[in-house]
């Protein structure tokens, strides 16, 4: 009986084998290299492409950032001035006041019967002082403010009987006449005040002219 030896054969085919698993293992390995460089080549595009959109973005926002502060100083600016016009406009209207609230006093005075000590008009507030010969008086002046719509609010603080000795007394009053100091307060309608003074000085205009 013949005997045969398959051992070499076998061994070559083994050889074969891993021979060939060998290539396939080497072709992937450099087929997931070559995968590797063409992701991490388009990767560094994209990142390239991103960094230059944030420094592009980063330039338009010190830019419109510039922009920015200067409207703010402008606005600053501008808010000062309007500050500055509009204290200029509350001086310019406080110059005529105490005219205008004398000429409004002049016209609701009890006349021969009353006069003013003091006149106060800062503000919103009046505060009147002043001497009427009687309880009457006064109570007829107060109604004369409250009557015509120039002033709110009229309210008698003080109302005071003293007899003066001076000679501050209006002529035609007795230097030993007994008389009522007062003490008014009110609150000015000033769209009202100078409605009246305008009236009155257009027909101060109206009668020069007829002249």
């Amino acid at each position: 009986m013949i005997k045969i030896n398959l051992l070499p054969f076998r061994t070559a085919r083994k050889k074969e084998n891993v021979r060939r698993q060998s290539s396939i293992l080497f072709f992937s390995l450099f087929l997931v290299l070559i995968l590797l460089v063409f992701f991490n080549i388009k990767l560094s595009g994209q990142v390239k492409e991103i960094k230059s959109k944030v420094a592009t973005a980063k330039t338009e926002t010190a830019k419109y950032e510039k922009i920015n502060n200067e409207i703010k100083e402008i606005k600053a600016k501008l808010e000062i001035l309007e500050t500055k016009m509009g204290v200029i406009k509350t001086l310019e209207s406080n110059r005529y006041e105490p005219v205008r609230l004398m000429d409004a006093m002049t016209s609701l005075i009890v006349p021969k019967r009353m006069w003013f000590v003091n006149l106060d008009g800062r503000g919103n507030t009046v505060n009147i002082s002043g001497v009427a010969i009687d309880n009457q008086t006064v109570a007829d002046f107060m109604t004369r403010l409250e009557r015509s719509k120039l002033f709110e609010t009229v309210n008698l603080k003080s109302l005071k009987q003293n007899v003066d000795k001076s000679k501050t007394l209006k002529p035609g009053v007795d230097k030993q006449s007994i008389f009522k100091r007062f003490d008014i307060s009110c609150g000015k309608i000033v769209k009202q005040i100078d409605k009246q003074v305008e009236k009155k000085e257009v027909k101060k205009a109206a009668k020069s002219k007829g002249k």
